[in-house]
């Protein structure tokens, strides 16, 4: 038997599909965003997240003191961090009225983060910045990706493997089944832009989360832009991620925080009757 779902007092579960880090509908991440009337059991959480098959479905919401509860779910499994929900999320609150601030709280499993609605669409995401330091290259890494990095680090949750070039990255073709043993929440490739426009592109995979590659990954850019800004001298930098959808990711490293900002579209918006 399923868990049952928590439903608001009409007896309707809405669900919206948001488009994150998009430049205009069916582009950027796909994420799909359930606003809660009250608790819902994991399970049914995680088994919405199955059936929806997006890289990420959030679930939101109310606490106290006008902050909003999050979570996020992959196919597979609940995670502790992701940026393109939260920007999605935020702009269903906003557009369906149920926040009229600029700015709204979220808790989560990483902390308190903040989305702040600015002009022309843009919404700026206040999250950590992610450390991350060099570590010796899984077995076979070269193998396994189809090139050998010229660097590997290890940040709080993903590898990160720094390729000669964008080309490099563009090209890439790894074998997912092997990434999805290692033990990491997923693979960031990246290498330098090439161009004055962008200061680096990634490309991410997260095959053990149920996510063979994902199309913008706002938590990876907390990793991804810290060691960027330090490479580069200078705290503000665009990175594009060269996934078949693509997405453009404007960041602000300041501290031990990082400011991600980019546009939203819903395409879909529903009622889940499961």
């Amino acid at each position: 038997m399923s868990p049952r779902p928590v439903t608001h007092d009409d007896g309707q579960v809405p669900i919206t599909l948001v488009d994150a880090f998009a430049s205009g509908p069916f582009t950027g991440n796909p994420a799909a965003v359930v606003v809660l009337a009250r608790e819902a059991p994991a399970e049914w959480m995680q088994a919405v997240a199955m059936e929806m098959n997006q890289a990420e479905t959030a679930f939101v919401r109310r606490g106290s003191d006008a902050r909003w509860l999050l979570r996020w779910f992959t196919p597979l499994a609940e995670v502790d961090l992701c940026g393109h929900a939260t920007l999605a999320t935020a702009h269903a609150l906003w557009e369906s009225g149920a926040v009229d601030a600029p700015t709204i709280a979220f808790d989560t499993r990483s902390g308190r983060l903040t989305a702040s609605r600015e002009s022309a669409g843009m919404i700026a995401l206040d999250f950590p910045a992610i450390a991350s330091s060099r570590t010796d290259a899984p077995p076979a890494c070269g193998e396994v990706l189809g090139i050998e990095p010229t660097e590997v680090l290890m940040g709080a949750f993903d590898l990160l493997c720094v390729l000669p070039d964008a080309d490099a990255v563009q090209r890439l073709a790894p074998d997912l089944a092997r990434i999805a043993t290692w033990p990491v929440r997923g693979v960031l490739v990246t290498a330098a832009g090439s161009n004055r426009e962008v200061d680096f592109v990634s490309r991410c995979f997260f095959p053990a989360l149920g996510v063979p590659e994902d199309p913008v990954t706002g938590s990876a850019h907390c990793a991804l832009a810290p060691w960027w800004a330090a490479r580069l001298g200078k705290s503000d930098l665009v990175g594009v991620q060269l996934s078949r959808r693509g997405g453009r990711v404007a960041c602000r490293v300041s501290g031990d925080r990082v400011e991600l900002r980019g546009r939203a579209w819903t395409t879909v918006r529903g009622t889940l009757t499961g």
